[in-house]
């Protein structure tokens, strides 16, 4: 048989095939590693110089001929599309079906495996986690789910020294799909999911979370539901409220980080955010900054300013995005991105300007404000939650917008607004 290695590196997965057949006294299959880079292909020539068998293919493995194969081993290369420029980018994103969104490169090396893969082949990457619940993920999803998946299994975080890659086993064989995956958790658990055909979000079912069918989400009862504001330069727009000089005022919202948010009751405030934008979300002119221009064009402040991206686009004292003011400015529910469990706080007066890391849910109608927040810090909901949210680092979790506005709520939390209405009043 043939085993490709692709993105072999070093060859350690190599000297692992060798160590196996040792031990099992079988004798060595025929070895392809292709590597990128030619200091590793130097290095692994000579390291497995001698074995007949096993062949160094100096190639880059998304681009090159393909390689038939018994099977396909391998540790991919992680690059995400950051750190690709746009000839690349450009290119991938014409030859593969799963270069969409912010991809990252080992999405391609598993359908490039593929390709190269025989029928009845089979293949076992170690890749991040994360390709089993992002939204960029679903063309992945899709065609991993459309062949035998036999096996998800989770591994120490710690894997990788020095890196945080909440690493995962992925065995398939290319056939049909027709049985169950077995999932094995970090815990040492294990169970079998059907996941055949699946391009949604794997996580919950993974969790052992099984989907209701119907009802009203949380997205269809609030007018907006997004993270806070990105200014780029916090240590320039965000003061402690004490200490703020008056001619500052008329411009400072108070505002809330993520890190500052109680765990539950009402939001307070020690912070104040400078806003250079009037009470519609419009950006002023720099002749109505008043006191503030002084404040931002302070030497260090103004050098900070121009460092960021956003400048390349907009002018230099705007944030990454217009405030939506009007919206941001009702009374509204907050809840951290990052934290150990979900926890929802309120802003009553809504006089909060919450900065990025904070999530704000604005419903409606303000009425089922406390209901809403009642029921949002329930065991029902922080289950739904805990089954759909992504894992950050020590095990906590991480909420995004698109996972907040899936929650199913009840129907007596107010009537569902027509698509058409939520994003017209959101605009």
């Amino acid at each position: 048989m043939t085993i490709l290695d692709p993105g072999c590196g070093r060859g350690a997965f190599i000297e692992g095939i060798i160590r196996w057949c040792a031990r099992h006294r079988v004798g060595l299959p025929n070895v392809v590693g292709v590597e990128l880079d030619p200091a590793h292909v130097k290095y692994c020539e000579a390291r497995f110089a001698g074995r007949p068998s096993i062949r160094i293919v100096h190639a880059d493995f998304l681009s090159s001929a393909p390689i038939s194969a018994d099977a396909v081993i391998g540790n991919p290369p992680y690059v995400p599309i950051t750190s690709l420029d746009e000839r690349e980018k450009s290119y991938y994103r014409e030859a593969y079906l799963t270069a969409r969104g912010r991809f990252d490169l080992y999405a391609l090396f598993f359908e490039r495996a593929l390709c190269c893969l025989r029928s009845s082949g089979r293949l076992v990457f170690i890749t991040p986690e994360k390709f089993l619940y992002t939204e960029t993920s679903r063309a992945l999803r899709g065609l991993l789910s459309g062949y035998s998946l036999e096996d998800l299994h989770l591994i120490d975080e710690g894997t990788f020294d020095g890196l945080i890659t909440y690493p995962l086993i992925t065995t398939l064989e290319k056939t049909d799909p027709v049985r169950a995956t077995r999932v094995t958790t970090r815990s040492g658990g294990s169970q079998l999911v059907r996941l055949q055909h699946r391009q949604d979000s794997w996580l919950p079912l993974l969790r052992g979370h099984v989907e209701a069918e119907g009802g009203r989400t949380l997205e269809q009862i609030c007018r907006r539901i997004s993270c806070g504001v990105a200014t780029g330069a916090d240590a320039v727009f965000v003061q402690r409220t004490s200490n703020l000089p008056r001619e500052l005022v008329p411009y400072a919202y108070p505002t809330v980080s993520g890190r500052e948010l109680p765990m539950d009751g009402e939001a307070t405030t020690r912070h104040s955010i400078l806003v250079p934008y009037d009470r519609h979300g419009q950006l002023l002119s720099e002749d109505q900054l008043g006191g503030l221009f002084a404040h931002l064009t302070y030497p260090p402040h103004y050098e900070q300013l121009l460092r960021r991206t956003c400048v390349a686009r907009k002018p230099w004292y705007a944030f990454h995005e217009n405030p939506p003011l009007p919206v941001l400015r009702r009374p509204k529910i907050l809840c951290k991105d990052i934290g150990p469990r979900p926890s929802f706080v309120v802003d009553q007066r809504g006089a909060i300007v919450p900065r990025h890391s904070v999530y704000y849910i604005v419903p409606e109608n303000p009425s089922v404000l406390e209901p809403l927040l009642e029921y949002l810090n329930a065991p029902a909901a922080v289950s739904w939650l805990e089954a759909h949210c992504q894992r950050a680092a020590n095990g906590y979790l991480r909420l995004q917008s698109s996972v907040l506005k899936r929650l199913p709520v009840p129907a007596d939390l107010g009537p569902a607004m027509p698509a058409v209405q939520r994003q017209a009043r959101s605009a």
